[in-house]
């Protein structure tokens, strides 16, 4: 009778430790290189190629859709205040359907989810629109933009709401325009019926936690709160700032003086859709 002797497979003892510990020893080397590359993406100049991206993408939908198509930067509700919201970016479209008082009417791209800003880093386009209850809701442009040039013009939690929600267009031939905004839920519901999880009223953003962001307000009821969101002119420029340093001066009171003053605009090129550092 002949036997046939099996191998054994597996390792030993000695083997398996070695494995392990060069498997440790690979993962320390290559845990700060993945560290940096996604500390690369929290920085100013990773938001500025976010951004841009963003931009581009919005620009080609323009053209692609013939239709007026951009970005809206805005930060997601928070029980303690926007100082601790995060901030997004949501890719907007004029709805055709929305006519007469809704001319302006924009909504979120669907089937496009927002992208998130890294935690460190916020945009806001440095202006704020007063009064927008006594504002011209159905035309943007009889409204009043203030530059935020000293400290009381952002120190309540309404105008850094309206600070860092802000919209960039482009038209159906690519370029960047000012246009109207008004983003509104792509049922354009006030009663809170609405299913849309990106933007929709306050009740199915704060309570039934439907959406994601508040829409414009509607200043035709006067029951609606004041959130510092409103129709308003698109923007054709934003500035990029740190949100440890910006958070330590607003809690002061201080947000201008000590910090937003000394940054510098960052301008689109109304042709091409590109980000500059200055305006050329």
């Amino acid at each position: 009778m002949n036997y046939k002797l099996r191998a054994k497979h597996g390792l030993t003892l000695t083997e398996m430790t070695v494995v392990i510990a060069s498997i440790v020893l690979l993962a320390a080397i290559g845990l700060p290189a993945i560290r940096a590359f996604i500390r690369s993406f929290e920085t100013e100049s990773g938001t500025r190629a976010t951004i841009s991206a963003a931009l581009a993408s919005a620009r080609a939908m323009a053209a692609q859709k013939q239709r007026y198509t951009g970005i809206r930067f805005q930060k997601t509700y928070h029980p303690q205040g926007p100082i601790h919201g995060a901030q997004y970016i949501v890719f907007i479209i004029q709805d055709p359907n929305l006519t007469g008082t809704y001319g302006y009417g924009f909504r979120a791209v669907p089937g496009l989810e927002p992208i998130k800003l890294p935690d460190s880093i916020s945009v806001t386009d440095l202006t704020i629109v007063p009064d927008r209850n006594k504002q011209n809701p159905v035309n943007p442009g009889l409204q009043i933009r203030i530059d935020i040039v000293g400290d009381t013009a952002i120190d309540t939690d309404i105008e850094l709401i309206d600070t860092t929600t802000f919209s960039i267009i482009f038209s159906p031939s690519g370029k960047l325009v000012t246009h109207g905004i008004w983003v509104r839920n792509r049922d354009s519901k006030t009663d809170n019926s609405s299913l849309d999880d990106i933007f929709n009223t306050a009740y199915n953003v704060e309570t039934a936690k439907i959406a994601k962001f508040h829409q414009d307000d509607y200043f035709a009821n006067s029951g609606n709160p004041n959130l510092g969101l409103g129709p308003e002119p698109s923007r054709i420029s934003f500035v990029i700032y740190e949100a440890e340093k910006f958070n330590l001066a607003y809690l002061n009171k201080h947000a201008w003086s000590q910090y937003l003053y000394q940054l510098t605009p960052t301008y689109i090129n109304p042709y091409t859709g590109t980000i500059v550092s200055n305006q050329q």
